[in-house]
């Protein structure tokens, strides 16, 4: 799974899939209570009573989020070098999840105050963290088979997806109300532009376009048009690719310079 050609497409569906493997890992625990215990003597005591939890671990692995996971670390790694080239040490402080985790402090002297501290990159913890690259487990008591368990899985990013383009794209948070109907409201408004989105971003996806919804949005919202004496309508935009992908999916001529009134209203009572 490591090894394959990736680029040969004989092995696409291969790149696409997951290798698993099932471990049976029941478990005991303490569920509150205590039961009469009979010993060798004959004396009875009371001790903890305790449960088998029946459950299942399914460890599985992918190629491409191997692949994705280094991608994102190697780019951790050029920023921690570049961090290393300036770096204060006063200021510094490793932190567990950002690009400081790399960057190591050693001393060469027992007292730091000689100024013999020097920080070099921890290519123990890049090492450590790559031997996990592209695995997943999953822990669970589901009697489904194992390729569904996965599935259901691996389509959790989706929904911590939604939350994040709803908070940074929509600005679903902060809210900035306070009357509970005007709470829904603004979530209701968040939650139809991130549907709308969605529905865009599916009918891209069929004519084979990708974009970025930072790119897409930010289209979207320059596409303004100006006045002209009540007689046209001015594009204050460039065309570019995403308008061509959005034109060819709608069919609203949305590449043109100049716009008749009667031609943006009759667009107007088509999209109602």
């Amino acid at each position: 799974m490591k090894e394959f050609d990736r680029f040969d497409e004989k092995n696409r569906k291969l790149y696409t899939d997951h290798a698993y493997k099932i471990l049976i890992a029941d478990k005991a625990f303490d569920v509150g209570l205590y039961e009469e215990k009979v010993c060798k003597n004959g004396k009875v005591k009371m001790v903890k009573s305790k449960a088998t939890l029946k459950q299942k671990i399914i460890i599985s692995f992918s190629r491409k989020m191997m692949e994705y996971q280094r991608h994102i670390r190697n780019r951790q790694v050029e920023r921690a070098k570049k961090l290393l080239e300036n770096i204060d040490p006063e200021s510094y402080k490793k932190g567990p999840h950002d690009v400081t985790r790399f960057i190591k402090r050693v001393s060469k002297a027992k007292s730091s105050e000689n100024g013999t501290d020097e920080f070099i990159l921890d290519k123990g913890v890049i090492e450590k963290e790559e031997k996990y690259d592209g695995f997943y487990a999953v822990a669970t008591n589901l009697d489904d088979d194992a390729k569904t368990i996965i599935e259901i899985s691996q389509n959790r990013y989706k929904i911590e997806d939604c939350f994040r383009i709803m908070k940074t794209n929509f600005d679903a948070r902060p809210v900035y109300h306070h009357k509970p109907e005007r709470i829904i409201a603004h979530f209701m408004i968040c939650y139809t532009a991130l549907l709308v989105y969605r529905i865009l971003e599916k009918m891209l996806s069929y004519k084979k376009y990708h974009f970025s919804i930072d790119n897409v949005i930010e289209t979207m919202r320059n596409m303004n048009v100006s006045n002209i004496q009540d007689i046209c309508y001015m594009s204050n935009y460039t065309n570019s690719q995403i308008c061509i992908a959005l034109n060819e999916i709608t069919g609203l001529e949305l590449d043109k310079q100049y716009y008749l009134p009667k031609e943006l209203n009759k667009k107007i009572k088509n999209l109602k």
